[in-house]
């Protein structure tokens, strides 16, 4: 009997203890998981910097002129590339001739009987032939080692110039020159044809060229804001960030030294702005960059629709028409330190220095503060002798600085 009493003891003993050991791990492994989830309600102070911003839709204005010929329905061949820049005058692009395939493979096969035809001549040792042949060598070397398509066109119709002005040599010092000159002549005649059907269109004015159309052109203009509104805007229905789609049948040049950009605004900061007045923007590539408001017009909402004037990124946004951007209203620099360890207390502001688990109020000035953190800075003696603190209590003050740890409350 007494045996088995202290069994049921030792048993209930064991219970007891193992209830216990339980208790303590489920506090134990509370207190990780909060410790994990929040490690610490102190805070090191560090330089930093803060802003405050309005995150904004912008829609690209330009000063662009579009061309459109008259055989658009044949498509365009693209002699200046899109973002490449044009003189006024120069050729941008043409458009395909009628018959163009067909007359184009009667030329390689002329040239192919061009080249055969000069093949067999070895009795010919003039000295341009031999520098044209050396120039053909360089350009076909040189052509393998190009990526851009348009710059390996460019090399190819080199090479057809030299090769038919090699013929043209060689047809008159061989003895088989009547034969290589009618190849020239047919040549010749063919490449008359083709270009003489091909409608070429022309710079008017020094930019950059572009395909990229979107039908805007003659809606989002400089110096014409009067149609511009918040709803005319939205009905335009453009996805931010999307590219404009390339034509194949109209190219246009863009004034590449600057554009404008109208944007809706509805903050206090942004009701203060006026026409001419400065402003800081930042682009989606990160980039800050300075406009200028070339208009300002009130919404029926209470917003306000602005156009600024860019002459930075210009070429960066030829690809699209509507943006993302932020206007920066201001921004500052120092010892940052986030809203929640600032006290408040008889209109004057603390934060909780914690040293070794020694904690002290530290009288501060914040000079600049946003939604999350503010800049922060120490009162001088003057500044503190014109609160009313006494000489004794401006001599023990305690500071703050950097790499101080403070609390969060």
């Amino acid at each position: 009997m007494i045996k088995r009493k202290k069994e049921r003891t030792k048993k209930l003993k064991i219970l007891l203890l193992f209830i216990i050991l339980l208790i303590l791990l489920v506090f134990f492994v509370k207190n990780i998981y909060k410790l994990i989830k929040e490690p610490t309600n102190i805070f090191i102070i560090e330089k930093g910097k803060i802003e405050q911003k309005e995150s904004t839709i912008g829609y690209i204005i330009r000063d662009e002129e579009v061309m459109t010929g008259s055989n658009y329905q044949n498509g365009i061949v693209q002699i200046k590339a899109e973002g490449e820049k044009v003189a006024k005058g120069e050729s941008i692009f043409r458009y395909y001739s009628n018959n163009e395939e067909n007359l184009k493979d009667q030329i390689k096969q002329l040239d192919v009987q061009i080249q055969e035809a000069l093949d067999g001549q070895t009795d010919i040792y003039s000295g341009d032939i031999k520098i044209i042949e050396g120039q053909i060598e360089e350009k076909l070397d040189n052509i393998y080692k190009l990526k851009d398509i348009q710059e390996i066109e460019e090399k190819r119709k080199e090479i057809e110039e030299l090769i038919v002005k090699k013929a043209k040599i060689a047809g008159d010092l061989s003895p088989a020159g009547s034969y290589i000159k009618t190849l020239i002549e047919q040549r010749s005649s063919l490449e008359n044809t083709l270009n003489s059907g091909s409608e070429y269109m022309v710079a008017k004015k020094s930019g950059i060229v572009s395909y990229r159309i979107d039908g805007l052109e003659e809606t989002l203009v400089p110096n014409n804001y009067s149609n511009l509104n918040k709803q005319m805007l939205e009905s335009l229905n453009l996805k931010t960030g999307q590219t404009v789609a390339t034509s194949n049948k109209s190219g246009k040049v863009i004034n590449n030294f600057e554009c404008y950009i109208a944007t809706i605004l509805s903050s206090e900061n942004a009701k203060e702005l006026k026409e001419n007045q400065n402003i800081s923007l930042r682009m989606s590539n990160n980039e800050q960059i300075t406009g200028k408001i070339e208009y300002k017009q009130e919404q029926p909402d209470d917003s306000i629709l602005f156009v600024i004037k860019i002459t930075k990124n210009v070429e960066e946004l030829i690809t699209c028409r509507k943006i993302s951007l932020d206007v920066i209203w201001w921004s500052d620099e120092g010892l940052k330190v986030p809203n929640e360890a600032i006290l408040e207390e008889d209109d004057k502001k603390y934060i909780v220095r914690n040293r070794a688990g020694y904690t002290d109020k530290i009288l501060i000035k914040v000079l600049r503060q946003n939604e999350k953190y503010s800049i922060i800075e120490n009162y001088d003696a003057e500044e503190l002798k014109e609160l009313g603190y006494t000489l004794k209590e401006i001599n023990e003050r305690k500071v703050i600085t950097l790499h101080d740890e403070i609390l969060l409350q």
